[in-house]
This record gives structure tokens, sequence and C-alpha cells, in this order.
């Protein structure tokens, strides 16, 4: 007979298979989608920013300035003859587990403890996991002026956590699993800008100068998780259960984006600036565009019936479609400091102005420092926490010499130790500025 199963053996076979099937059918297209497509995110391709904690609105000078500030570009002492060969900044990030976890629990036999654990480390919202990369290649400034060519790419995947449930337990007797809040989102592209900053007002040591950074962005490829829905329960007489997913692709597009800045230099020590970033950024899809469907059901299945691949329903289809249009995240970025002397500190507030990937209306906080014993050798430290970006230490150290500079930095966790730290963070430039 087709029942005559325990239902601890039902159970078990169930495990095997529907959780097997269900993590396939979306954790594979999560991560499928992950792996060439991104969003702009809080990463940092200036390796001075990064060691600093992300808080240099007010203290970026010549080719960083066009990436923090533009308007600090009119402002005296800010002007600097800058050609920064290559810049590039990494963040592959999650919002549950650090470094140590991952050496506790990687290759291990888990305990019925060891999986509540790992459990109880993910939010409600389920598994965020983040991969972005930011370079900048030949970015040039000249007085009042820069011009620079950057590449971004990343990827911003999130979980569920009755999936990562099912991963570890399986699925029990009167259990219903959903990928509800389930998700993957982004892009990836180019952009050569624009970055221009005159002061407006001057008295003595006291400026304010306004800027703004033009960019054309040339988009590369583009992978959106439109809709994603799915559910699988476990029953008496065996298990039932449907979903879909619709992606929309294209390998080809253009757009443009602009930010706005203000800098006021209250005397020859203290800075405070203002920048919005991608006002009216978007991105118009116009080449390679299409939508990929993928649809499954079945009915008051049995372990037996599952095992019969006539008995899933199952449907997948890509069709052309029209021209779409993705928007980048605004964001807004607050910040004073002091910027002369052999300590330079400085604060940024951030604040995004819509709850979109890549920013969020939750503030956030960074605060850094940079001291110079040696000329040559700064020394760098910050500290960032809120938004939607885990807390973490940063550090980082610099070498200048006869014009030239090459400056690296790490993020750790929230104890310093790389140990605590929830993924991996860094950034490295190199270049002249005189």
């Amino acid at each position: 007979m087709r029942y005559n199963l325990s239902l601890t053996t039902t159970c078990a076979r169930l495990t095997d298979s529907l959780s097997g099937w269900l993590v396939v059918a979306v954790v594979t297209a999560l991560l499928l989608l992950s792996a060439t497509s991104g969003l702009e995110a809080q990463v940092h391709s200036s390796a001075r920013s990064a060691a600093m904690g992300g808080a240099y609105t007010g203290l970026a000078k010549g080719a960083d300035a066009a990436k923090y500030n533009p308007a600090n570009l009119g402002l005296r002492g800010y002007q600097r003859f800058a050609l920064e060969i290559a810049s590039v900044g990494v963040n592959v990030s999650n919002n549950s587990f650090t470094l140590d976890d991952y050496n506790k629990y990687t290759g291990a036999i888990l305990s019925t403890s060891d999986k509540q654990d790992i459990l109880n480390k993910v939010p409600g919202e389920g598994l965020k996991i983040d991969a972005d990369v930011k370079a900048s290649a030949m970015s040039l400034a000249f007085g009042s002026m820069a011009v620079s060519v950057t590449g971004f790419a990343a990827a911003d995947v999130n979980l569920n956590k009755d999936i990562l449930e099912l991963i570890l337990n399986g699925n029990t007797f009167a259990d219903t699993v959903q990928v509800t809040g389930s998700y993957s989102d982004g892009l990836s592209y180019g952009s050569a800008e624009l970055s221009y900053g005159t002061a407006i007002y001057s008295a003595g040591s006291r400026q304010l100068s306004v800027g703004l950074t033009a960019r054309y962005i040339r988009g590369v490829a583009v992978e959106q998780l439109v809709e994603l829905e799915g559910l699988a329960a476990t029953y008496e007489t065996g298990f039932q259960g449907s979903g879909r997913a619709i992606i929309r692709t294209a390998d080809g597009g253009n757009g443009y984006g602009l930010d706005l800045g203000a800098a006021l230099k209250f005397n020859d020590t203290y800075t405070a600036g203002v920048r919005v970033q991608n006002v009216l950024g978007h991105i118009n899809w116009n080449k390679g565009t299409q939508e990929h469907g993928y649809i499954f059901e079945f009915e008051t299945a049995t372990v037996d019936d599952i095992e019969d691949d006539d008995y899933i329903g199952s449907d997948d289809y890509t069709v052309d479609i029209a021209s779409f249009r993705t928007t980048l995240p605004t964001v807004m970025n607050v910040g004073f400091a002091k910027a002369s002397g052999r300590l330079l500190w400085a604060v940024d507030w951030i604040q995004g102005l819509g709850d979109t990937p890549g920013a969020s209306t939750k503030p956030h906080l960074a605060v850094g420092a940079e001291y110079t014993l040696l000329s040559v050798l700064p020394v760098r430290a910050g500290y960032a926490t809120g938004g939607d970006k885990n807390a973490a230490f940063s550090f980082g150290s610099g070498l200048r010499l006869m014009g030239f500079y090459l400056d690296a930095a790490i993020f750790t966790g929230t104890t310093g130790s790389v140990y605590s730290s929830k993924g991996a963070n860094f950034a490295i430039s190199t270049g002249l500025q005189f």
C-alpha cells in the first residue's frame, strides 16, 4: 500500500526529498541571481575613508572629494593635483554569523543545540548576504575639477528563516515551509564622472562652496527577482505545495546620475559638509531585456509520488519584454571634521532618503580619526553603526613618499577582532597627490 509507512519513516524520507528539492529550487535560484548582479551599497573604494569608518565628507580632498563631496573642490586647501591610479573596495558580509561562528560550525557534526544556536543568530527577517565591489581607475583631480571612471557590482540576497530551518532540521509533520521574504535584487554598471566645486562666499579663512558630480552610467547587467512565492506543507497523508518565481534580466542599458554637495569651512581647522548622492540616478535597460518564469505545483503527494517525476507539475518560460528602468538609491551624508594638525577626526551621519536596496531610512553613524606621528606613515581607525549595516571597527594605514601614496584598510567586528567580523571588508588605494 502507498501509505504503509510509519510517521517517522515518512518524515525522514520527506526530509530527504522535499528539503533537497525545495532548497535546490529556491536557494539556487536566489544565489544564481547574486552571481552576476548587485546594488549600490556602502562600500568604500577609498582606503583612507574605509579606515576611518566612512567618516569622510568633511575631509575628502582631490580625487576623493569627487567621491564624497564635490563641494570640497571649491575650498582652499582641498584643491589638489591628484592622479589616482587604482582604488578598490570589497565587501562580503552577512547579518548573522561571525568568522568565529564559521570556524566553529564548518565541517562539524551539528547537535540539536548547535542547530538551534545557529537559528537563534538569524534575525526574524532572515539571513541577509551582501557582496559588493567598487573600483576606480585613473581618477584625475586638478584645481576645482575632477574626472573619474568607476565600476560597481554587488549582490543583495535574503533567505527566509523557514528555508534555513528546513536546511538544518528538515521538515516535520504538520509543518509549513514558505519562501515569503526571500529576495535577490541587483545591478552592475560602470560610470564616467565629472565633478566641479566653486566657492560662493569667502571671508578671511571662512568659505562656503557648492559642487556637483554629473555621471553617465553604462549598465552592464541586471537580474531582478520580481516575484517569488512558494509553500510546502506536510500532512499525515502526504504533502502539497506550489510556487512561482519571476525574474527579469537585461544585458545593457544607460542612464545618468547627479551628486549635489555643499561645504562650509569655518576656519583653517574645522569643516562641515553635506552631500546628496544619486539625485535622479537611474538606468534604462534596453538591451537583451527578458522575463523568466518558473512555476511548480503538486497536490497531496506522498513519498512514492515525489519519486515519480510526472507527478509534479512544473513549467518555465522566457519571453522578451519592453525596456525597463532601475533607480539608484538616494543617500545623504552630513559630516563635520577637524581637518588640520597631526590628529584629524571626522563624524558622518548617513541617511537614506528611502528604504530601497542599498539605502535605509535608519540613520548610519560613522566616526574616524587619523594620527600622523611620522609624515610618511599615518595611522587610522574608525567605527560605524546603524542603518542596515553591521556595526564594525575599521583600521588602516598608508605610505606617503614624495607625492606617492598607498593606503590600505580593513573592517573588523564589534570587538575589534577579525574573528568578530561578519564577513570581509577591505580597501586599497594608490596614486599620486601633490
